[in-house]
């Protein structure tokens, strides 16, 4: 889904458009299906006593609120979130009810890093590191492919002799 281009300039473009790693959605994953398996074996346990029908409800009400809170907030946080490399800047914006972002025009950025752990490498994701002007840096964690957004931002904050 590209970034949508109200919000950019007149003469900016997208370069790169990321949401974090998909390794943010294994523990929620894993949580989804720990609390069907769960609330599965709960459910056999309780079938045939008298008072099952609420028994079920109580299961079907804690496994919703479970699955809610531990799988699809999570899901909808990775979704909402952006990291998008423009022409002009770098935007981060984040939040599902209060949306929360920051700009940083790449003519202030001074410095641009990676790291990424051994894990972090396989999995083919990083952090990325924006020194600017006169902050203190920003780091930017889980952005796939974070070397080639790092090597397309170094060329935007220092564009070769044929850009103009």
């Amino acid at each position: 889904m590209p970034y949508p281009e109200d919000l950019l300039l007149d003469d900016e473009q997208v370069v790169v458009h990321k949401h974090p790693h998909w390794k943010m959605l294994v523990l929620p994953v894993l949580a989804f299906l720990l609390i069907v398996g769960l609330g599965s074996y709960a459910a056999a346990l309780i079938a045939g006593r008298s008072w099952q029908f609420y028994g079920w409800i109580g299961l079907a009400v804690l496994g919703g609120i479970g699955v809610l809170w531990l799988t699809v907030v999570p899901l909808l946080r990775w979704r909402t979130t952006h990291f998008v490399l423009t022409t002009r800047r770098v935007l981060v914006r984040e939040g599902i009810l209060t949306r929360s972002g920051i700009d940083i025009s790449t003519n202030r950025i001074n410095t641009v890093q990676s790291r990424s752990s051994f894990l972090d490498r396989i999995l083919g994701c990083g952090t990325l590191i924006i020194e600017s002007a006169s902050d203190e840096p920003l780091e930017f964690d889980d952005i796939p492919q974070v070397e080639r957004v790092r090597s397309l931002l170094y060329y935007e904050v220092n564009p070769g002799p044929a850009a103009s």
